[in-house]
């Protein structure tokens, strides 16, 4: 079943960029901004019809997302219907209409889970108290260490722990409490593992010297809740928590990076040692393609929530990713364009080809570092 729920989370991954795409398309025609093409999946091509308005739709080979070719793209097109020739607030819906199409996407995906289970991933996620009911309460195994008692008997990540020492776990700190109390002693922990109950008794550590811990797993709560008449509420709400938090993490990563380059320059071995932490901290925090892969693949076992909840994220993620003024993304086109617009200057079609091409070759290798990293924390 989870193979199933995997299969349908990559075509539900495709399709936000899709989405996407055909944002741009259809702000453009609204506009009178001829659309050659719109396609899904990359060249090359494997069907396409021309249709009634002239525009191509197309299915290509490369199942990666989706394209929209516009008439006239660059600046400084002109003639009817180019792009180049709209004026600039024209411009500027069409670059955004795709931020606009995958925010309101994650809006809609998370009103769908507070109606039917909306799972809480985030400290303190917003909802509406008097409407919002708990519908699932559990305590999981988060991570297991290696060599711990915990590995000792099996438990794996995704085990939910129903009690320890004959006593009902409700919450992570419980299960942190509870073998602390029981430090050095055996005991017995019933868990559920693909809905078979089992019963295994274990010797904890005596204390954490290790930095294994007691039992050595770090516990995590999934809570599950419920809305009703609030549900659109709560979509917007936690759409919203999530961009504030998405631009903070990326204002984070970019701290990270620039204060570890900065230090890893330095002469000093302990100040470069301490740079080096620096960028291990900003790998840690981000994910390519190939970290997508895997987490929808992880999150597929369990169950469909998790899996709508990840592509609302990253639905939310390509918004706020498209809004930055980086060249060869929506934001970063946009960006050039008003730069050079409040400088008085023309901006040519070479230039413009020039600048977002060396900012689509520096996003391929972040592409390729970010999957190297993937790749080594993965494997």
């Amino acid at each position: 079943m989870s193979i199933v729920i995997f299969i349908i989370a990559l075509i539900l991954f495709v399709g936000l960029v899709a989405l996407h795409e055909l944002g741009h398309a259809i702000v453009a025609l609204r506009n009178k901004v001829k659309v050659e093409e719109y396609g899904i999946g990359f060249p090359p091509r494997a069907w396409g019809k021309k249709l009634k308005n002239g525009m191509v739709f197309s299915i290509n080979w490369l199942p990666l997302g989706g394209f929209v070719k516009l008439k006239g793209e660059s600046d400084d097109a002109t003639g009817p219907g180019t792009f180049g020739a709209a004026p600039l607030k024209v411009k500027a819906k069409i670059l955004l209409a795709g931020v606009a199409v995958n925010w309101i996407t994650a809006v809609v995906l998370f009103t769908l889970l507070a109606l039917f289970g909306l799972p809480r991933l985030v400290d303190g996620q917003f909802t509406v108290a008097g409407d919002t009911k708990t519908v699932k309460e559990q305590v999981l195994v988060g991570y297991v260490a290696p060599d711990s008692p915990a590995a000792g008997i099996g438990l794996e990540a995704g085990d939910q722990i129903l009690a320890i020492a004959g006593q009902p776990m409700e919450s992570a700190e419980e299960v942190t409490n509870t073998t602390k109390f029981y430090q050095g002693n055996s005991v017995s922990i019933e868990y559920v593992r693909d809905g078979q109950a089992t019963t295994d008794w274990v010797r904890l550590n005596s204390q954490n010297s290790s930095g294994k811990g007691i039992l050595g797993v770090q516990p995590l709560e999934r809570v599950v809740r419920r809305s009703t008449w609030s549900a659109p509420i709560v979509g917007v709400g936690v759409t919203a928590q999530l961009t504030g938090l998405t631009f903070k993490g990326i204002g984070n990563l970019l701290a990270n990076t620039a204060m570890g380059v900065v230090k890893l320059i330095s002469p000093n071995g302990d100040t470069r040692q301490n740079g080096r932490e620096h960028l291990q901290e900003a790998g840690d925090n981000v994910s390519g393609p190939l970290g997508i892969f895997i987490l929808l693949k992880q999150v597929s076992a369990d169950g469909f929530a998790l899996i709508l909840y990840l592509i609302a994220v990253i639905s939310l993620s390509l918004a706020v990713m498209n809004t930055l003024p980086i060249p060869a993304l929506d934001g970063g086109r946009l960006f050039v364009t008003l730069l050079y617009r409040a400088q008085g200057k023309k901006l040519t079609k070479e230039t413009e080809e020039k600048i977002h091409g060396y900012g689509f070759m520096a996003l391929l290798a972040m592409i390729v570092i970010i999957t190297i990293v993937d790749a080594k924390r993965f494997f």
